[in-house]
């Protein structure tokens, strides 16, 4: 398939995410903080312009690491080979928040003061939506297709080195189609972006095995039809 990019203007930042990106755990919160961060959310989702895309590859598993078939990707370690052990194919994904939430983040930053760590907390979960929304569809197209997927990874998790990262937006075309590059440390720009592999397999995978416990079920057009992919 070719890439294109899904523009999600409507995404919704989850407050209780943002809190969790700024070190809460449970903890009381002031009613002044939480409208703080209302506002902060609710301004994080008025200027950024959240957009992901994905492609589907067949796979092959090598000496030297899952080969991503079509494409120069070697996906390299065990941890990404057991991630993908039995997938028949795999998604390739990127999703970002956009410049226009960089530019802003930045303006905040240097203006000082706290709003610049809630805007920031609110990219995160921003980001984390967007992953969450292309997700959805990846599963959706994969059980149109016969198959069942298992929950993303993404590159810096386990022993899967971020040296892949440039290869996934070349492979995507993320920088023409989302504004996304990768710097000479293999860092994201937009730094709220996220990529990711999702593994498709012949046979429901034991993170869907339900609605609630499934972090994009939000996103879901299965689920509401009332067909979800593990059935």
């Amino acid at each position: 398939m070719e890439s294109a990019a899904q523009t999600t203007p409507s995404l919704h930042i989850d407050r209780s995410q943002a809190l969790h990106f700024l070190g809460h755990q449970g903890q009381d919160v002031s009613d002044a903080l939480v409208e703080r961060v209302e506002r902060m959310c609710a301004h994080c989702e008025r200027v950024s312009q959240p957009r992901w895309l994905y492609r589907i590859f067949p796979i092959e598993h090598g000496q030297h690491g899952v080969l991503v078939q079509g494409t120069t990707i070697v996906l390299e370690g065990s941890d990404i080979a057991a991630h993908l052990d039995g997938a028949r194919s795999c998604a390739i994904m990127a999703a970002t928040c956009g410049l226009a939430n960089e530019r802003e983040l930045q303006r905040l930053a240097n203006s000082g003061g706290v709003d610049a760590l809630l805007f920031d907390a609110a990219g995160s979960a921003l980001a984390e939506a967007a992953a969450d929304a292309c997700n959805a569809q990846i599963v959706e197209e994969a059980h149109a297709l016969g198959l069942h997927a298992n929950w993303r990874y993404g590159p810096g998790y386990g022993d899967l080195p971020l040296d892949v990262q440039p290869a996934i937006i070349r492979v995507l075309g993320a920088d023409k189609y989302a504004g996304l590059t990768a710097t000479d440390a293999n860092l994201l720009v937009p730094a709220k972006s996220i990529t990711a592999i999702v593994g498709l397999f012949d046979e429901p995978q034991d993170s869907h095995r339900s609605c609630n416990s499934c972090s994009f079920s939000d996103f879901c057009n299965l689920k509401k039809a009332g067909t979800p992919c593990y059935r």
